[in-house]
């Protein structure tokens, strides 16, 4: 590992936007103009999806790969916007931004996906982030600074509206039906096809001795989509209580900030409602029917864009304190 040094800062003004996510981390380094000059990888940096040490490892790796491709130096990165997912209490806060500060740069901002979504896809960086992937959450802020969120409470305890969600919803109304206990829907054979099984009861081994994780399973909700866009009236309703789900989110977020009345600019994120055009359809829809007026709405592939803004915001501050 890299070890901190300031002998080489000052030679050359770059930044580093991060984006640590449970599957893998992705770094950028750009200039003061935001011109994009090196992309790393590398594995997950989010430390519920491994340990802590493992993903500070991968944060490392990415962000030297981005400094190979950019052709600088890891010293002459000046400024960092560091979005781990899951880092809520303070005491964790606190902990990686000492470490950041050794290893990375004395300039950081510990950030959150929320956060990252909005920065990279709303205009003038206010509004609501909303992010349906295997999880989901919605973040929003206002232009007075005023925070807020809904959802992001994890697989047990939330993430309606999220792939797993949807995914497991499925599997409960094909099981029912293959019981008879629910109504007949083409979603039992879709998923045991996607799954290569000949026969239902070859569902529970698949799902509870295979060592499946979350997102395995979460990967069932575009079959869910599908089979919707079919016209199975199961799978229908599915997607439909999927977008109420995230329209509750965004509607306690603007709730709270108290921008029922206004145009509210809108980012997206997340694998399911970014390749769902049905269900972000949907969602769009239902918000509209309630009142909330989103414009513009931003699709964001890429969350480390916002990491990216963030970092600038950073280097062109007048005060060298660090953000946290």
């Amino acid at each position: 590992m890299y070890t901190r040094s300031n002998s080489l800062r000052g030679a050359i003004r770059v930044v580093a936007g991060i984006d640590a996510g449970g599957t893998r981390t992705r770094a950028w380094i750009a200039n003061e103009r935001g011109d994009i000059l090196g992309k790393g990888e590398a594995g997950p940096g989010n430390p519920h999806a491994s340990t802590t040490e493992n993903a500070r490892r991968e944060i490392l790796l990415a962000l030297q790969r981005a400094c190979a491709e950019a052709r600088v130096e890891f010293q002459m990165v000046g400024a960092v916007c560091l979005g781990v997912a899951g880092v809520a209490r303070r005491d964790e806060q606190d902990d990686w931004l000492e470490w950041a500060r050794a290893r990375l740069t004395s300039r950081v901002h510990l950030s959150h996906d929320g956060e990252l979504v909005m920065a990279a896809g709303c205009p003038d960086n206010w509004g609501i982030a909303l992010i349906a992937g295997t999880g989901s959450s919605a973040w929003g802020k206002a232009r007075n600074g005023r925070i807020a969120r809904a959802g992001g409470w994890g697989w047990l305890m939330g993430d309606e509206g999220s792939s797993y969600d949807l995914a497991r919803r499925a599997l409960r109304a094909a099981t029912r039906a293959a019981d008879g206990r629910g109504e007949y829907t083409r979603l039992l054979e879709a998923i045991l096809a996607f799954w290569n099984l000949r026969e239902p009861a070859e569902l529970i081994p698949r799902v509870y001795r295979s060592g499946m994780r979350n997102a395995d399973i979460a990967a069932l909700a575009m079959v869910v989509v599908h089979q919707a866009n079919a016209g199975d009236a199961v799978a229908q309703r599915l997607v439909t209580d999927a977008a109420n789900a995230l329209v509750e989110m965004l509607h306690a977020v603007t709730r709270t900030l108290r921008l029922q009345s206004v145009t509210i600019p809108l980012a997206l994120a997340g694998g399911l409602i970014l390749n769902a055009a049905s269900l972000r359809s949907e969602v769009l829809r239902t918000a509209s029917a309630r009142g909330l007026n989103f414009q513009p709405v931003t699709l964001v592939h890429d969350p480390v864009r916002g990491a990216v803004r963030l970092a600038l915001d950073l280097i062109r501050q007048e005060s060298p304190r660090v953000e946290g």
